[in-house]
């Protein structure tokens, strides 16, 4: 049976009243479990008004008090992460386990929220001037907007919200529609904790209501995370307009590996990093880059038997190690990056394409490319799927250029032993979250996720510190009380005496 995905506005779950519907597909089967809604303008204006609405109300209401809703809600989720799980599951297709996994880091997020009345506590000091004190406070922007992908359609949303929402605003959450239906559980779920209808509402959609919502003159801020050319042009549309904005792009992760690195470790998060999540993440390895060509064959030789043996299957299944790809068009374009890497030259020495299911769905296996270069389509291009290209260099300097050199700058990894290479390696690269001996570096929710270069664009990154700033201005008073103004005007530059 096809279930009919509503929008959540002001509270309750409204059905989309337009004729333009998008299918939703269990990607282990390939078949459609739901039709979800594409919000026209006007039902995106009923979000953006019913947030609006709810701001004032939200914004006046304690910081602790906010806190507390966020945790109920927090204890909600953890007490039935399972059955959110499985919706991640059944439209993503990840493994139960991963999923779990997605859940638990975006509730780090909604742990830190939680700390608000800490967190937006202001400066004071006394006495600038004869009897003049200054203090300065953050205050919440009001309605934002948070647009967000299919990979995590958990934790990406709770990068977002919990910190709008504990620092006053009121937010509307455009999801993807590829796996829409986890962002009304959370809506539900934060309407039984508490929250007052309107403060966090729901609209799904495609690039109508992507535009309703960038250009809607109520919407303050707007988070983004996604590929480059859309965050381009997710970030030039709402700045022109004069939003805040913070937009996430693409990225082509690096792990260098050096011929000190215990090789073991190296593979064994190699095969965690690149092919977790059928590589569908934005964090994801999809380059090793081997120093010298003793090194580059032993990995190669590690790496082979157990890109082969890797468990692929539906999320469901306890043993999936990778579950599939979320809809057949990707499927077909990463298919189209591996036909592309043999057309170019590169040394194919697994091919996932070989992988054949007996579930239908969306599925290849794990490939493997050697002697790629930087001048390949599959070194240059996001391919957001589970295909590891090796990179040769002859030494350190070599690989640490070709990382800096690369359009992206999201994450990157060196594995070593040797403290001096790594504390360099960390100080010059250019790119914005670096792991040593960890394969993909996604910080703690007590500090800020984003990159560098074309993997960001905009001046915050998300959680942590950088994401108060972004969803607070600032907001300076100084004051001084009657008994102590001097009398008659001043027409000369104030100064405090």
């Amino acid at each position: 049976m096809v279930s009919q995905i509503k929008h959540f506005i002001d509270g309750k779950l409204v059905a989309g009243h337009d004729a333009r519907t998008a299918p939703v597909f269990n990607p282990a089967t390939g078949e459609q479990t739901g039709e979800v809604g594409l919000a026209t303008a006007a039902e995106v204006s009923a979000a953006v008004e019913a947030a609006r609405a709810a701001a004032e109300s939200w914004s006046d209401t304690p910081s602790l008090r906010r806190a507390r809703i966020l945790n109920r809600f927090l204890r909600i989720v953890e007490d039935r992460i399972d059955e959110l799980a499985a919706v991640i599951t059944s439209e993503h297709g990840k493994t139960l386990s991963d999923a779990r996994g997605e859940i638990q880091r975006g509730l780090e997020v909604v742990e830190f929220a939680v700390g608000a009345p800490q967190l937006l506590k202001g400066e004071v000091s006394e006495n600038v001037g004869t009897r003049v004190d200054s203090y300065g406070v953050r205050q919440p922007l009001g309605v934002v907007v948070g647009i967000t992908p299919f990979n995590f359609p958990v934790m990406v949303p709770m990068w977002m919200f919990p910190v709008a929402l504990a620092c006053g605003n009121t937010f509307v959450l455009k999801p993807s529609e590829q796996d829409p239906s986890a962002s009304l559980l959370i809506a539900q779920w934060l309407a039984e904790a508490g929250l007052p209808a309107g403060v966090f509402n729901v609209v799904h959609g495609d690039k109508e209501a992507v535009d309703a919502l960038l250009l809607h003159p109520d919407v303050e801020a707007v988070s983004f995370v996604g590929s480059t050319p859309i965050a381009r042009y997710i970030y030039s549309t709402a700045t022109s307009t004069g939003k805040r904005c913070q937009a996430l792009g693409g990225a082509k992760n690096h792990m260098v590996v050096m011929p000190d690195a215990d090789l073991d470790q190296a593979v064994d998060a190699l095969m965690g990093a690149a092919y977790g999540s059928a590589g569908e993440r934005c964090m994801a390895i999809s380059v090793a880059v081997p120093i010298g060509e003793k090194t580059a064959d032993a990995l190669v030789s590690k790496l082979e038997p157990k890109i082969r043996a890797l468990k692929v299957g539906s999320g469901f299944n306890v043993e999936s190690e990778m579950g599939p790809l979320v809809t057949r068009q990707h499927l077909e374009k990463v298919r189209g990056y591996v036909d592309s890497g043999v057309e170019e030259g590169a040394k194919l020495v697994v091919d996932g394409r070989d992988f054949r299911s007996n579930e239908g769905g969306y599925f290849i296996g794990g490939s493997l490319f050697d002697h790629v270069t930087t001048g390949m389509k599959i070194y240059k291009e996001e391919i957001f799927g589970p295909v590891l290209a090796v990179v040769r260099a002859p030494d350190y300097a070599h690989a640490a250029r070709m990382i800096n050199d690369n359009e992206y700058g999201n994450g990157t990894a060196i594995f070593t032993q040797n403290g001096d290479v790594a504390r360099e390696f960390a100080h010059r690269i250019r790119v914005g979250m670096v792991g040593i001996n960890v394969p993909i570096p996604v910080p703690v929710a007590f500090h800020s996720f984003g990159g560098w270069k074309a993997s960001l664009f905009g001046d915050h990154s998300m959680h942590g510190p950088e994401g108060i700033r972004f969803y607070t201005r600032l907001k300076t008073i100084t004051s001084r009380w009657p008994t102590s103004i001097a009398q008659g005007p001043e027409f000369v530059m104030p100064t405090m005496k």
